[in-house]
């Protein structure tokens, strides 16, 4: 096979995977809307309860796909999302609880919407220029990055729970009442926070696939198997992995800002160093560098986690810990390298 069939190939069931992708997550979302709105007396009724987790679920997806991004396509390995993530859920949480108290003098401007959206943002996104600017200016990777990063997460997990901070200390921000005006006690609050979320994953996808198929993307894929040589004809590595990196914790930030209303609450546990570090397992899991393989892996895991917990709630993160040692040896592409094999199989037979 020439290369220029090889690209082809590649490029046809890259296509594919995208619209496959896209036609899942958006038939999935009617699908449970359709459900909900059913009697509650019906058998295929989804109650409020269930959309939230599902919803939840979809807030993970999105902070899946942001892990991806820089480690499927650029090589860094970051340790340290659950802290944008955090931040977004913060920003927002400050909204919420601005609804129904006053804040400290400081927080006062996250009591307007507008406000609080911008802030979900650049909370993460300033973060993530600063840090990234200091470490990729000192050529910080590989392993050391991770360390940095995990370090970070764990700073900021000591500083939220400081009672100083204002941000509830080691309770976080909760009772979340009104969003907009509307109840986040009602069913239809609940549909169209899980509609919202879809939505976001699906924007988010999208824009994601035209980065790795973009000129910026073909950049980032170099740098990611050849960093020197890229350096070499003259790419400023730098620049291509802060903007990357920028963007990635602004859309982790925008999953913490779903994830604060849906489930009621936002503590320092999410800053936990566990947290980003289960992250990078639903990747390995789902396979890098596919960005579909990101949302698999974040619903899979994330679905056996609600359904084993309440069985075996101690032993949950040793099965975490073996499932990642599995994937790792005898899966490294993830289940989405696995279906690709067996594809390719398939059409070898034919």
């Amino acid at each position: 096979m020439s290369l220029a069939t090889m690209f082809k190939r590649n490029s046809l069931l890259d296509e594919r995977s995208t619209w496959i992708t896209s036609i899942v997550l958006i038939v999935g979302m009617l699908v449970v809307v359709v459900l909900n709105a059913l009697p509650p007396e019906h058998a295929w009724h989804l109650n409020g309860s269930v959309v939230t987790l599902l919803g939840k679920y979809l807030t993970y997806m999105l902070l899946a796909l942001a892990v991806d991004l820089i480690w499927g396509y650029l090589g860094i390995l970051s340790l340290g999302h659950g802290a944008f993530f955090a931040l977004g859920g913060y920003a927002m949480g400050l909204y919420l609880t601005a609804q129904e108290a006053p804040l400290a003098a400081w927080q006062g401007v996250l009591a307007y919407f507008p406000v609080a959206a911008l802030a979900v943002v650049l909370a993460p996104g300033l973060l993530a220029l600063v840090f990234g600017w200091l470490a990729f200016r000192s050529r910080v990777t590989g392993v050391y990055f991770s360390i940095i990063t995990q370090a970070l997460t764990f700073a900021l997990m000591l500083a939220f729970n400081r009672n100083e901070m204002d941000m509830g200390g080691s309770t976080g921000l909760t009772r979340f009442d009104e969003l907009l005006g509307f109840s986040l006690s009602t069913e239809g609050m609940s549909v169209a926070l899980f509609v919202a979320s879809g939505v976001a994953v699906l924007l988010a996808f999208w824009g994601c696939k035209a980065i790795t198929r973009s000129r910026l993307g073909r950049v980032c894929m170099a740098t990611r198997d050849a960093e020197a040589r890229v350096r070499f004809i003259g790419y400023r590595v730098e620049h291509v992995k802060l903007a990357v990196f920028v963007l990635s914790a602004m859309i982790a930030g925008i999953a913490g800002a779903l994830y604060a209303p849906q489930v009621g609450i936002i503590n320092p546990s999410t800053f936990a160093p566990l947290f980003s570090i289960e992250v990078v397992v639903w990747v390995a899991l789902g396979g890098r560098a596919t960005l579909y393989g990101a949302l698999l892996g974040a619903l899979l895991v994330n679905y056996f986690k609600t359904l084993l917990t309440g069985v075996m709630p101690d032993a949950w993160l040793f099965l975490l810990g073996g499932l990642f040692v599995v994937v790792t040896m005898f899966l490294p592409q993830g289940v989405a390298g696995l279906m690709a094999h067996l594809r390719r199989r398939r059409e070898v037979a034919s």
